[in-house]
């Protein structure tokens, strides 16, 4: 659902991505934020994401043989600056929207608002994901994404050894309908699902299993100039219960708005991974 854009210059795919982006605005509470700059903010335009002043800790971008897409993966991970390899942490997995991919994240400072949320008091926790299909976290065929983040990035994660039995989802646009859509296709797998302008249309196969999330929490954010805003809204009221965390500000379906929500759904994630 995201508009599509040009990707950035290739990235090692293994070992750890050192540095990232350097003199960055604050996007923390109580911090002014300022977009990012140069090359970022040429390619991002108007759209240019906000990212805290704070170290990205590890990240790492390896690939994976993935059975259940038939194909090899990228792989990424995130931990947050002073817990060295994250081992013992739990894990919120990411699910990309249409034009966002594992290669993109550390461009977009994932990494710095994990370390950021930290940083101001959240429950430390990782962030790992993989390539999804640009269709959306659908399941079934030859070629299923929602498989692969139900049973092999757990895997991979716990080989690493991440704390798989405390996981959350996070996702934006496409990605966050296939939060949802996993919350819903398999009960009791998450603690907490954070969604940013999920694709969302009353009558779809979100809207037609909401009542499998009983009381899961869920974090809800939309921009008010979205196009997906009065579907968001629709999702909102239809939910069994109630979101726990989430909003509505001006702000249109790209990571200049997501940004700015950015460290309310982390500090959202850490509460309900530490429960």
């Amino acid at each position: 659902m995201d508009p599509n854009r040009r990707r950035p210059p290739q990235l090692d795919r293994r070992g750890v991505l050192a540095g990232g982006l350097a003199a960055l605005g604050l996007a923390a509470a109580a911090t002014a934020a300022l977009p990012l700059a140069g090359p970022l903010a040429r390619r991002f335009g108007a759209a240019a994401p906000v990212v805290p002043d704070a170290p990205a800790g590890e990240e790492r971008l390896e690939t994976r043989f993935c059975a259940a897409r038939g194909r090899t993966v990228d792989f990424y991970t995130a931990v947050p600056a002073g817990y060295g390899t994250g081992r013992g942490l739990p894990v919120c997995l990411v699910l990309h929207g249409g034009s966002r991919a594992p290669r993109d994240y550390p461009g977009l400072g994932l990494g710095r608002f994990l370390t950021d949320a930290v940083r101001r008091g959240a429950p430390p926790f990782v962030l790992a994901g993989a390539s999804g299909d640009r269709l959306g976290w659908r399941p079934g065929g030859p070629d299923d994404p929602q498989r692969m983040v139900h049973a092999e990035l757990p895997a991979w994660c716990r080989a690493l050894g991440f704390d798989t039995s405390r996981l959350a989802a996070w996702g934006w646009s496409m990605g966050g309908a296939g939060s949802l859509l996993l919350a819903e296709a398999y009960p009791g797998f998450l603690r907490g699902v954070a969604a940013f302008s999920p694709a969302v249309f009353p009558g779809d196969d979100v809207f037609g299993g909401l009542s499998r999330l009983g009381r899961l929490p869920v974090g809800l954010w939309c921009g008010r100039d979205d196009s997906l805003y009065d579907q968001v809204r629709a999702l909102e009221r239809a939910l069994p219960t109630p979101p726990v965390a989430g909003g509505y500000a001006d702000g249109r379906h790209n990571f200049g708005y997501w940004s700015t929500v950015v460290p309310a759904a982390f500090d959202f994630v850490a509460r309900t991974l530490a429960r």
